[in-house]
């Protein structure tokens, strides 16, 4: 029964920390991704509605400062253009996804759950893509995930705009 019990209570924390992390593993295949940018500013955690009303070099900002700052959890909105489509990853929940180069010449990964959101399947090297989702740090400039709908409702929506749509 004591067995039971510590098994059951592994379960449902490992289910419960998959929840609150959309189900991704945030890993990334080893890719070598140029230096950095760096600058600092903070933002608000709003929704834009687009990411037009935002200035570029505020988002640009913010995510530098939580770079250069080992920041996490962080909702951020911006724009950059695809230098590198990798595999998708397909443990735990399934995720596109991509390396970018922001204005400020900072890269990030995008992962983008395709189990709770389309895909973008005509994306291609040189491509720009604008994004809203939550700011992980790495020591390679980061990723942004939770580019989609919560199905549970409990985190902000994010989304992903390509020529023109939107996938979330």
């Amino acid at each position: 029964m004591k067995k039971f019990l510590i098994i059951a209570a592994v379960v449902f924390a490992a289910y419960t920390f998959a929840n609150r992390h959309d189900g991704a593993t945030l890993s990334q295949a080893p890719v070598s991704i140029p230096e950095q940018g760096s600058s600092a500013k903070s933002e608000a955690n709003q929704a834009p509605s687009s990411v037009a009303e935002q200035s570029t070099g505020k988002s640009d900002a913010t995510i530098a400062n939580a770079f250069a700052n080992h920041e996490s959890n962080l909702q951020v909105a911006g724009e950059g253009v695809v230098i590198k489509l990798l595999p998708d990853d397909n443990n735990g929940g399934r995720h596109q996804r991509f390396i970018i180069r922001l204005p400020s010449n900072q890269t990030i990964l995008i992962a983008h759950n395709i189990d709770l959101a389309p895909g973008i399947s005509a994306l291609r090297e040189g491509d720009s893509v604008q994004f809203y989702g939550e700011y992980e740090w790495n020591e390679k400039g980061g990723i942004v995930h939770w580019t989609h709908r919560d199905p549970n409702g409990s985190h902000v929506a994010g989304w992903l705009e390509h020529q023109g749509q939107r996938y979330q």
